[in-house]
């Protein structure tokens, strides 16, 4: 039986295993179950801690509901970051992730991850030709329920995300509109797609259709996506409350190369054990 722990990041849930002393072998078929609701544990996406090979506290790989493997998550950066501040006593750590290092300081009792620099470059993101990414129109095919044409922001936080700005993000149908602009063949790599609507210069609503785990709770990458492209488009300031359907996060960017810095809390749910062999 292996050991794992139950945590989420403001309802974003994920299952996580620690294969830092014991390997743990996690196929993409295993890490679908797993995340299944009604099959395995549930979770929007797995995460395996293991040792890092770069000298930073850990490697942190992510796989989505899909069972598709990613390159960062923020919440999770967050789950793990807490775990390790805990063991060592230490109060920041640095993690390896497939996106790029996050570093990770406790703050006021919750956790403050430096995402790395934002970047907006046609192929970081990538995109499949060279676009404006601050502001370019997907044609979604024209099905009935769906504007043939959608607006929005490209933005790389380590992963690809696609802003569109709404005047209701609780009336957005985002269900309806996610799985398109998520699957579009202007991303060669599928892409979040975050649903922003702008309250105040510094506070926005958002609602995230993730890639290969659909609707969550809350995206942290997502939450800094739709931040900087608000704050690109002069939308918002530099320090930004954002309200995702589990809580708030919030968001610091000063522009240009600086960092963003995304600060929310934690938890541990339940820990548990499973039998991966069963799941093959």
């Amino acid at each position: 039986m292996t050991p794992f722990l139950k945590m989420h990041g403001l309802g974003n849930d994920f299952v996580v295993f620690d294969a830092r002393k014991v390997p743990v072998s996690l196929s993409p078929a295993q890490a679908c179950v797993v995340a299944d609701r009604r099959l395995g544990v549930g979770c929007d996406q797995v995460i395996v801690i293991e040792k890092s090979p770069n000298g930073a506290d850990a490697l942190m790989r992510i796989y989505n509901a899909d069972g598709g493997e990613v390159e960062s998550c923020g919440n999770a950066a967050r789950c793990v970051g807490h775990l390790l501040m805990e063991e060592t006593g230490r109060d920041s750590i640095r993690l390896d992730t497939e996106g790029g290092p996050l570093v990770c300081r406790a703050s006021d009792g919750q956790v403050t991850v430096n995402m790395g620099t934002p970047r907006f470059g046609w192929r970081d993101i990538p995109l499949v030709h060279e676009m404006d990414t601050n502001a370019f129109k997907l044609n979604l095919g024209g099905r009935t329920h769906e504007p043939r044409e959608i607006s929005g922001s490209a933005v790389s936080m380590g992963n690809p995300h696609f802003v569109v700005f709404v005047e209701n993000a609780e009336t957005t149908p985002v269900s309806e509109l996610g799985p398109g602009i998520e699957h579009h063949p202007m991303f060669p790599a599928r892409t979040n797609v975050e649903f922003a609507e702008i309250m105040a210069s510094d506070r926005l609503r958002m609602r995230v259709w993730e890639r290969g785990a659909g609707i969550t709770r809350a995206c942290g990458t997502g939450a800094c996506a739709s931040a900087v492209a608000a704050q690109r488009r002069g939308l918002c300031g530099k320090k930004v409350e954002v309200m995702l359907d589990g809580g708030m996060l919030t968001i610091e960017w000063q522009g240009g190369d600086e960092s963003v810095f995304m600060t929310g809390p934690s938890a541990l749910s339940f820990r548990g054990e499973i039998d991966l062999g069963a799941l093959a």
